[in-house]
């Protein structure tokens, strides 16, 4: 009933690109009509919330393909039960310490368990899910094998959207349709969710106390026992008969008792806050060989909320865990245990100094990973060469040579040590820390899932991330969106694909080792928006800055303004005592109509290097830039040296042109990675042809320099225009 954070990104890893209008689809839409309007939805409702919906089929593979029912069980909990989460759900327990004491003492529901649902569900409001609810289940009503499943949740939401209760704006969610903070699925939210902010309003998108007072509700109406435990873990005798073990194959204590189970530390099997007669039930999820353990009535209450063994028991450990406890004593049945978050930053990190193309070092195993995780496996003997990342990889990767030193190409800047700090802010959440300013036409919002400042102007709208201080869209007033983000883009904390993303101290990796992550410290880090103030006209101003690093002397801030035209600076300071050289780029990505027919002007003539050289031989632009280029069609990724600062990229399909203005800025980076780049990169896909990059930068040979005490200021501005 409920999709976890793995089932919300194994839905990510297929593109949710809508298909083509579908007769078929529009006469399934038209019967769900009816039951709709029967059910109390008005017509207006109706029309409104499904005009232009088309259905994405690609969620429907993975009707069979939960992670719950596909992942071997010690993989699973490794994902989810690892340190990162443990130690994000101690500090919301601690966070949220008065809310939590309230909700548990309405509904008997104790806070660890509550918070565990949260970690697991959503990893603390992290992870909401990409897919739009309405397109993926009015799809999941007209195909497939639960259609009257999933039609049912699709009326439910209706309802609640035409009722208010819910805003269809920028709705998403898991494949299935789950969504929130702790991942309800219409018919539940519409049965169970309650008002525990007292607003009047049962928002689980938004309000985290409506979200975990309405998961506290749930358990309690599953028939949650105050005080009692859900399980425990146990030991088994030898030559014991494994068929006895089940879930529904419940016996009294003294029953187990006599079979000789013990709990795994020893000692009498008498577990405390249950009657001497309590029923349990004995789970060998693995097998005889691996660890057990004795169930009780609550965690049936936990198995409801989703029916899968192995997403109970993540949410009774991870409970565990948040307790004090010390997880899982008995050893998996594989010589190959799964491994944490933690461990798949070190083993991507091990894969990207062996020269593997597999982006950032963030802890999500996609495509790219797993690819070159076979390729190690196959070059070291291991099998199965499956592509699974694991304890065995891990440690081979650990004690394997390291791979030869590179020789640089460009010159360096300074090479920067990872802050020590920097692991913590990563782990944060995304949503903003501060109180939002009291502005005309500013606001929180969510762009795609993205917790975002969103600004309206009379002259135009724009949204900016609160991850990565990452402008998301700037729209002209009667325009079209200035900006692409990708409909795919992965789940925080990996780097948003789109928008305006801030590279720095660094570009790409220009000057510095493989145990730092690609483009800089800032880009996937929770920002704070530090001052917003309105000019006469309208035009909203906003400063903003990611947290302080350790170890850097380096400060780094931005100013955006908003307006006719939008005006972005990077502010950089030397706030240390020794000179410092950096290099940096806006690395924006220009929404266009085709990138295959749009051009750029104010580049003739300039130098550039070339990375599919690897940046070996200078080269002259002749024309335009355009992916045309006879030298290298159909992409491109160019550091333009000594750039004059203007550039006029021409869309004749979306009939307008961008003016780029530029200042502190002497490199121009020309960026798209074609066809069979995109292919390989699960947030681009087929949207290659749908954006450019464009990025003012200071990279390649062009690195700033900086004084002790002094300040470089990169500035860039848009200006739309008829074409």
């Amino acid at each position: 009933m409920k999709c976890t954070i793995a089932c919300l990104l194994g839905g990510l890893a297929l593109s949710s690109v809508a298909q083509a209008a579908d007769p078929a689809f529009d006469r399934c839409l038209a019967g769900i009509q009816t039951q709709a309007l029967k059910q109390g939805v008005s017509a207006e409702g109706f029309t409104r919330l499904t005009a232009g919906l088309t259905p994405d089929m690609s969620v429907l593979p993975l009707l069979d393909a939960q992670p719950e029912f596909t992942t071997p069980l010690w993989d699973y909990l490794a994902a989810l039960v690892d340190t990162q989460r443990v130690d994000d759900g101690r500090a919301r327990l601690a966070q949220h310490r008065d809310l939590l004491a309230t909700v548990s003492a309405q509904y008997g529901v104790d806070p660890a368990t509550i918070v565990a649902v949260w970690g697991v569900e959503s990893d603390y409001g992290r992870v909401f899910g990409k897919r739009p609810l309405l397109q993926s289940l009015a799809t999941l009503s007209c195909n497939g094998r639960r259609q009257p499943f999933f039609r049912g949740e699709l009326l439910a939401l209706l309802k609640l959207l035409d009722a208010g209760d819910l805003s269809a704006d920028g709705l998403t969610g898991s494949w299935a349709g789950a969504f929130g903070h702790t991942q309800f699925m219409p018919s539940t939210y519409a049965r169970i969710a309650v008002d525990g902010d007292g607003d009047g309003r049962r928002d689980l998108v938004a309000s985290i106390p409506d979200a975990l007072a309405s998961t506290a509700n749930y358990l309690k109406k599953a028939g949650w026992r105050t005080g009692q435990p859900w399980g425990m873990e146990v030991t088994i005798p030898a030559g014991f008969n494994a068929a006895l073990a089940g879930r529904t194959q419940r016996k009294p204590l003294a029953d187990w008792r006599a079979l000789g189970i013990v709990p795994v530390g020893g000692g009498t099997l008498a577990p405390a806050g249950l009657p001497a007669d309590a029923n349990a039930a004995l789970l060998l999820p693995t097998g005889p060989k691996g660890p057990a353990w004795l169930v009780f009535r609550n965690y049936d209450a936990i198995y409801a909320y989703n029916a899968a063994e192995s997403y109970a028991l993540a949410i009774a450990t991870l409970a565990d865990r948040l307790r004090g406890g010390t997880g899982t004593v008995a050893a998996w049945p594989t010589d190959d245990p799964g491994i944490g978050r933690t461990e798949r930053r070190e083993l991507q990190t091990l894969l990207l100094a062996r020269g593997h193309d597999i982006g950032a070092a963030d802890g999500m195993i996609g495509t790219a990973s797993r690819r070159a995780i076979q390729v190690e496996q196959q070059r070291l003997g291991l099998t199965p060469a499956d592509g699974r990342a694991g304890q065995r990889i891990l440690t081979a990767l650990r004690t394997a040579p390291p791979p030869p030193a590179a020789t640089p190409a460009m010159p360096e800047s300074t090479v920067f040590t990872l802050p020590p700090n920097r692991a913590r802010y990563l782990q944060s959440p995304a949503g903003p820390t501060a109180p939002l300013p009291k502005l005309e036409g500013l606001s929180l919002g969510n762009v795609q899932g993205f917790p975002a400042w969103k600004v309206e102007t009379p002259h135009a709208s724009a949204a900016i991330s609160v991850f990565g201080g990452q402008l998301l869209s700037y729209v002209p007033k009667g325009g079209q969106d200035v900006m692409w983000l990708s409909p795919s883009a992965q789940a925080l904390p990996t780097p948003i694909r789109g928008g305006t993303p801030v590279c720095w101290p660094y570009f790409g990796r220009q000057g510095q080792g493989t145990d730092v992550p690609s483009h800089g410290f800032v880009r996937d880090l929770p920002w704070t928006l530090q001052q917003a103030r309105r000019e006469a006209d309208g035009t909203v101003v906003l400063t903003l800055a990611p947290p302080a690093l350790d170890s850097l002397d380096l400060q780094l801030s931005m100013q955006l303004r908003i307006g006719r035209t939008l005006e972005q600076q990077l502010i950089t300071r030397n706030t240390g005592l020794q000179t410092i050289s950096f290099t940096q780029a806006l690395h924006n990505y220009f929404k266009v109509s085709d990138a295959t027919q749009v051009s750029v002007s104010g580049l003739d003539g300039l130098t550039y290097l070339d990375k599919f050289e690897n940046y070996a031989t200078p080269r002259a632009q002749q024309g335009d830039w355009s992916l045309r280029d006879p030298r290298d069609p159909g992409r491109s990724d160019r550091i333009y040296t000594q750039a004059a600062g203007r550039y006029l990229l021409k869309d004749p399909g979306l009939k307008r042109s961008i003016a780029i203005t530029t200042q502190g800025s002497r490199t121009l980076v020309a960026w798209n990675p074609g066809e069979a780049g995109a292919a390989k990169m699960a947030d681009v896909g087929k949207g290659w042809r749908d954006y450019v990059c464009l990025e003012a930068a200071n990279a390649g040979p062009d690195v700033v320099t900086l004084a002790p005490g002094a300040q470089h200021v990169l500035q860039q501005r848009f200006e739309v225009a008829p074409l």
